[in-house]
């Protein structure tokens, strides 16, 4: 089956910077899996796995606007330390999940102090070429539920 709109999709992915060098992986634990058409992933990754097929290995090269953005100047604020998401003591550099009346959202930190933090709210990789390398291992169609809710739901059905 072809990926299409609705279509429940999972793959293994490797993600390079502009160098070559490897950001991550998922191929020591399970697949990324997404409901296609529904903003799961970048746009420009969705766009790519469009058509594509189980089995499918390809590589993509996204610039930031299909990847993750354009960096944007002044998205710097200062956060109560307390608002960060989990038990971490801030370091300048280190990625953090800060929460917001959206949800939850990655930062950077850029200065440490002792009641709160300055973040940069820029995704990580915003600004930056990168290279998707993608192993498609399954494609399904969605239930209705999975269309209704927005999102795949486990084996065992909806878990939230």
């Amino acid at each position: 089956m072809k990926v299409k709109y609705n279509s429940v999709v999972k793959f293994h992915y490797r993600l390079r910077d502009e160098t070559g060098a490897e950001l991550e992986h998922s191929h020591d634990g399970e697949p990324n899996v997404y409901l296609h058409g529904h903003r799961g992933i970048t746009p420009g990754l969705e766009e790519a796995i469009t058509d594509k097929e189980e089995g499918d290995v390809f590589s993509v090269t996204l610039p930031p606007e299909k990847g993750f953005g354009v960096r944007q100047e002044g998205r710097q604020q200062r956060v109560p330390i307390k608002h960060l998401r989990g038990k971490v003591k801030p370091k300048v550099g280190m990625v953090v999940s800060i929460q917001t009346d959206s949800g939850p959202r990655q930062a950077v930190v850029l200065k440490v102090g002792k009641f709160n933090v300055d973040v940069d709210t820029n995704h990580p990789l915003a600004g930056k070429t990168v290279t998707f390398d993608i192993e498609m291992v399954a494609v399904r169609e969605a239930t209705a539920e999975e269309v209704e809710h927005g999102h795949p739901h486990g084996d065992a059905g909806c878990q939230h």
